[in-house]
């Protein structure tokens, strides 16, 4: 190995302090920050949020300081559909309610994989996966898919937010220290040779402390309430002891198994028009399988453009942070001529971002538009569930050339897909790595 000498160092700095352009730089940067020094005005300006394709949404949601955005993105979708149908100004399902259902799910399914690797030993790398992040608030559309087959939804106002939905860091926190203390009840039984009858005895009383917790931090959630509502035209609507599957089949109806998630993942080791699922990545044992087609990024986005030119939104998958400005929600690769600043190259190819851990999808929000100019994209609109405060009314727009670099995935109906596609799709899926950047949870 070679060491950094003084020598070295010094000739470096002579060579920066001789450097006039770089000096003027410096004195803009340490003063202003990395972000403010390379933001490029030509995005927002390029980026103008008008779309000639544009889905009807209410106002944005926000998911405060949690990490829900794949269930708000979800919720959203459904939401969109019920303000049409119903004739209603403003609406939101309980995204605390899936949350209940989503962290008592993932406790079992952690349960469930630690039994299955207890024959491993502690330093094994799918044991420590498990045991770095037993549970978080992420998760993938197959995963809310499962939430809602199981459990269906309810109104915000039948299960209202909580401040530890809103606010999860303690949730996490305390749930994880109990999942890993769990874990190392369940690894003994299993090297002592007891039987799975007397296992899973001593893990149905882990789940009624799962719940129990559930309970206090977050309420119960409710079996049966009475929704009810005004519309538009001032009528009132009420309907009695509903269940959360009955509201599910009425209000919303929309039949999930017609939909399937399209992926871009441009890397060697996954060719396109082949499924994928991935090892361990799920939240509720018997639920959906996670499993993706892979296409290229011009079919990921005709596919996109004809599902919002039939008038419906798209929950999708990206990695938000790369080129993205939170305050104008401007999503550009332009965004920042951090390379000038610096008279560095940054640039990778997307290939590279995720085979090199640069990249990975990271956030999931809701496609509402597109501006098609001469058949081809040029922008996007894109609903988020930070608040109002960021963007155009919380609403960002993502430049054509971002969507190519750092989308990763998009949830689009089936119907929409070729005859080969759907074969794809449905044949045996290649099984990722619990790792692999594709496991990635929004």
């Amino acid at each position: 190995m070679t060491e950094i000498t003084k020598e070295l160092t010094n000739r470096f700095a002579k060579e920066l302090s001789q450097d006039t352009k770089k000096i003027a730089l410096q004195r803009a940067v340490v003063k202003n920050g990395i972000k403010a020094s390379a933001e490029n005005m030509s995005a927002t300006i390029n980026n103008h949020p008008v779309f000639s394709i544009d889905v009807a949404t209410g106002p944005v949601t926000n998911q405060k300081q949690s990490g829900r955005c794949w269930m708000f993105a979800a919720l959203n979708t459904f939401r969109h559909k019920m303000l049409q149908d119903l004739k209603l100004k403003d609406f939101e399902l309980s995204q605390n309610y899936t949350f209940f259902w989503d962290k008592y799910e993932k406790a079992n399914y952690f349960y469930e994989n630690i039994l299955a690797t207890a024959d491993q030993e502690l330093t094994s790398r799918k044991v420590a996966f498990l045991l770095q992040t037993p549970q978080q608030d992420g998760g993938q559309w197959d995963m809310i898919v499962s939430i809602f087959q199981k459990y269906g939804a309810v109104p915000k106002a039948a299960m209202p937010e909580s401040s530890n939905s809103s606010n999860s860091s303690d949730v996490n926190n305390y749930l994880n220290k109990k999942l890993r203390k769990d874990a190392i009840t369940l690894r003994e039984l299993v090297a002592s040779g007891k039987t799975s009858a007397e296992i899973q005895k001593v893990k149905e009383g882990f789940l009624q402390e799962i719940y129990n917790f559930l309970a206090i931090s977050l309420g119960n959630p409710p079996t049966v309430f009475d929704f009810e509502y005004r519309d538009e035209d001032k009528n009132y609507h009420i309907e009695r002891k509903l269940t959360p599957q009955s509201f599910y089949e009425k209000y919303i109806g929309v039949n999930l198994d017609d939909y399937i998630s399209i992926i871009n993942a441009p890397t060697q080791d996954k060719p396109f028009n082949r499924s994928y699922t991935v090892e361990m990545l799920g939240n509720v044992v018997g639920g959906k399988e996670v499993r993706y087609l892979n296409v290229d990024m011009a079919t990921f986005k005709k596919l996109a453009m004809t599902q919002l030119e039939q008038g419906e939104s798209i929950w999708f998958g990206c990695d938000v942070g790369q080129s993205s400005t939170r305050d104008t929600g401007i999503m550009a690769t332009e965004a920042f001529d951090v390379n000038d600043v610096f008279d560095i190259d940054f640039e990778m190819t997307k290939a590279q971002r995720l085979d090199y851990g640069e990249s990975l999808m990271t956030h999931a929000m809701v496609l509402t538009g597109v501006d098609i100019v001469d058949g081809e994209p040029t922008k996007w609109k894109v609903e988020n569930s930070w608040g109002e405060k960021v963007g155009e009314k919380g609403f960002f727009v993502a430049s054509d050339a971002w969507m190519d670099e750092f989308t990763y995935q998009i949830v689009i109906r089936k119907d929409l897909l070729t005859k080969e596609q759907i074969a794809a799709f449905e044949a045996e899926p290649i099984v990722l790595a619990p790792w692999d950047p594709m496991g990635a949870l929004a």
